[in-house]
């Protein structure tokens, strides 16, 4: 039997680590395919502070296969006839996210750029002095081509005072009579008061 010189050692520590190298990457690999993806999350500032905005729902644009839906039943939304997607059973879990805006103080939206580069809708409430709600809707084509931060004004006028936004991604839909209209096939809410 013949001495290993040192020349054979080193070849068989370099294939050694070679090995472990390709299996470290591959097991990686596999982690990384089969991880869950993040959800698509809002940033919301105002006053000093800032929330991250998790989806109140958030299906694929079929209305199908949803993530997540609203914690609590919505009665009367089209949240009543959507279901969880197969590998997601415990998708009830949208919230609304609260963020206190003070009156006469912006609130501030921050988009990732996967929301920002789609059309998008936000459905602003605000409340008059007698309890009245008055809603007002901007869009995309409201604000400069794929811009990733939204300025809201929390009392546009003496008497409005902003209470909550819904931010949907639309789709169109058609219902049996052929009429058009949209659905949010994904939504994140924000109380402010």
């Amino acid at each position: 039997m013949s001495k290993l010189n040192a020349r054979t050692i080193a070849a068989l520590v370099a294939a050694a680590l070679l090995v472990l190298t390709v299996a470290f990457a591959g097991v990686l690999a596999v982690l990384v395919r089969n991880a869950d993806e993040p959800d698509v999350t809002l940033t919301a500032y105002a006053h000093g502070k800032t929330v991250t905005v998790r989806p109140f729902s958030y299906c694929a644009v079929t209305m199908r296969d949803c993530r997540i839906l609203p914690e609590d039943n919505v009665p009367g939304t089209v949240f009543t006839t959507l279901n969880c997607a197969p590998d997601t059973p415990d998708c009830h879990r949208g919230r609304t996210a609260e963020l206190e805006v003070p009156a006469g103080y912006p609130l501030q939206l921050s988009l990732p750029k996967k929301v920002a580069d789609a059309p998008w809708l936000a459905q602003l409430v605000y409340l008059l002095p007698n309890g009245e709600k008055v809603d007002q809707v901007i869009s995309r084509n409201d604000y400069p081509d794929r811009a990733l931060a939204l300025t809201i004004d929390s009392k546009p006028e003496p008497d409005l005072r902003l209470i909550g936004v819904e931010f949907q991604l639309p789709i169109l839909a058609r219902d049996e009579t052929g009429r058009e209209f949209y659905v949010p096939h994904a939504t994140w809410s924000i109380s402010t008061a």
